[in-house]
């Protein structure tokens, strides 16, 4: 089965990145479940002992609020609850909770999500923040506000506004931190959607590329000097992570990359690939591979405006 999904050109490529074996099994292994507590509505104790007598949690280690969890019975539809319905905990992948708490959110702050839908990260934000401060969710294409939307209602969300613009709309504005989890190609995702193998390709990657490198000079302005600007994906490739942070640190003399500290297993950055040579700052980025933790495959980079 493996050898009819993975393309040639797709385990020449990840073949010179990773240990391709290690990947490719994590890839077909099923994705753990993970949970992320809703503290506006509950705390963390109290909803684990409602949960306990049908999953089994397991604390995330670098996230307060997450768990991983699993039915005793073996049933993998985790949001099928009650305290699900009545938004006690959002259903969110443990490498995603990364970036939010990244961004080390204040009460007071104004913080932009530049790519909210469907708001997972959006919602964990505001929960750290205790509902305060203000935070403006946007996303470009009005279909992916619904979502976004029914996610913040059901979280008891109040400190949000919903925005529908492009990126470079916001670039007469400064907000204290940003969030920019791009648009990617989902190469670290493909346990949860095999389907990502069928249509990779290099030309969509260049593409993408070419997209992120546009909204990370839109989010960059925007940003306050000494503020925070978190870039992530859940993408593995080269071009859409590093590459596009070394773009931006040639692009602006006031970058700064800093060093991520985490209870995590981690994988080295990429400096070099396809005859490209990276900056030594992205040594303090974040990369994830699939069997590296047993999650998605992510990337996150903490940028600071000097």
């Amino acid at each position: 089965m493996s050898e009819i999904i993975f393309k040639e050109n797709f385990i020449e490529r990840y073949s010179k990145l990773t240990n391709f074996k290690e990947f490719k099994n994590s890839c077909l292994t099923p994705l753990r479940r993970s949970i992320r507590v809703n503290t506006l509505k509950i705390s963390v104790n109290d909803l684990k002992q409602k949960l306990e007598s049908n999953f089994i949690l397991q604390k995330i280690p670098w996230c307060n609020e997450g768990f991983f969890i699993e039915h005793k019975t073996g049933r993998r539809d985790i949001g099928n609850t009650l305290e699900h319905s009545l938004g006690y905990y959002y259903v969110q992948e443990a490498a995603s909770m990364i970036p939010p708490l990244l961004l080390n959110s204040q009460k007071e702050d104004l913080i932009l999500d530049m790519c909210a839908s469907p708001g997972s990260k959006t919602t964990q934000i505001a929960s750290l923040m205790e509902n305060q401060g203000l935070i403006i969710a946007n996303d470009y294409k009005g279909i992916r506000l619904r979502p976004l939307g029914i996610n913040l209602q059901k979280s008891g969300i109040t400190n949000t506004i919903i925005t529908l613009m492009r990126g470079q709309w916001f670039k007469n504005f400064q907000f204290d931190k940003i969030l920019l989890d791009a648009p990617c190609s989902g190469t670290g995702a493909i346990r949860k959607s095999l389907k990502t193998l069928l249509t990779y390709n290099t030309k969509m990657i260049t593409k993408l590329a070419k997209e992120q490198k546009q909204l990370i000079l839109t989010a960059f302005p925007a940003l306050k000097p000494k503020g925070t600007l978190i870039y992530s994906t859940c993408s593995l490739e080269p071009e859409e992570n590093e590459e596009v942070i070394d773009f931006l640190l040639k692009k602006y003399d006031n970058v700064s990359i800093e060093k991520i500290n985490l209870n995590i297993k981690r994988s080295e950055p990429i400096l070099n690939f396809n005859n490209k040579n990276y900056s030594e700052e992205i040594k303090n980025t974040l990369r994830l591979w699939p069997q590296d933790n047993d999650t998605e495959g992510f990337f996150v980079a903490k940028i600071k405006k000097l």
